[in-house]
């Protein structure tokens, strides 16, 4: 802890860079996870984008995490899970399928309701599409985004008495325009928020390892260390130690 706190000061040009390439970012996804933060719940949240990952340590989940973090900036599309706190800070939405895959396995594996079922196969269509789209003709991506979004109309005007089924259909109902926006910005927006949740998981290892920070500054200190890392590991090749070395030298 003494070694990262005379070492964190070296690390706040680097985010600087990192917040400035968010604030200009056409897409940004984001994501949080909880800590332990002065013995009392907080988060840690990261915001990404094609040139900037940015941690960022907070006592609360609220909007105003992003708001803060955003500095008025608009991207053009926002992509998150479906949390009240992540929407509306863009001028599109992509909801995180992932989310929806695993409650729709989930009712899956506890009903034999046939509306689960039916989701899991628009679900592995539109993963195909999203695999797909960058390589596809415009005419082939455009025939297949209207047959996806002509099926899930049916799937939440099928009858059903399972409790299960009837959440997810409501679930589908709020995010109904905000699924296929992965389509309009082909190889730019992910159908996933899977590298979101990938830039979270040294936090939640470090949570379940220690129980949490002390002090804020030690929360903010590893954020900062984490924004300047990962931002460079967007440049292939390059090395975690020698990103660290390089910036408590300079």
């Amino acid at each position: 802890m003494n070694l990262l706190r005379r070492a964190q000061a070296c690390f706040q040009a680097g985010r600087a860079q990192a917040v400035a390439a968010l604030r200009c970012a056409e897409v940004v996804a984001s994501d949080e996870t909880g800590v332990r933060i002065e013995g009392g719940n907080a988060y840690h949240w990261v915001f990404r984008c094609r040139e900037a990952v940015v941690h960022h340590a907070a006592p609360t989940r609220a909007a105003s995490v992003v708001h803060a973090t955003m500095g008025g900036h608009q991207p053009a599309v926002w992509l998150s899970d479906r949390y009240a706190a992540q929407q509306g800070h863009g001028l599109a939405q992509q909801t995180c399928l992932a989310h929806l895959a695993r409650d729709v396995a989930h009712a899956l594996e506890a009903s034999d309701d046939p509306v689960p079922f039916r989701l899991k196969l628009w679900l592995t269509s539109a993963f195909d599409l999203a695999d797909d789209v960058a390589r596809l003709a415009a005419s082939t991506v455009a025939a297949k985004r209207r047959a996806l979004d002509r099926r899930p109309g049916a799937i939440l005007a099928a009858p059903t008495t399972c409790d299960l089924a009837t959440a997810l259909q409501a679930k589908l109902r709020r995010a109904r325009d905000q699924l296929l926006t992965f389509v309009d910005w082909p190889g730019r927006v992910a159908a996933t928020n899977n590298a979101c949740e990938r830039d979270l998981r040294p936090a939640v290892v470090q949570r379940k390892v220690t129980n949490g920070y002390r002090a804020m500054w030690a929360a903010e200190g590893e954020a900062d260390i984490r924004t300047v890392v990962d931002t460079a590991r967007l440049k292939p090749g390059t090395s975690v130690f020698s990103t660290i070395l390089q910036t408590v030298s300079a």
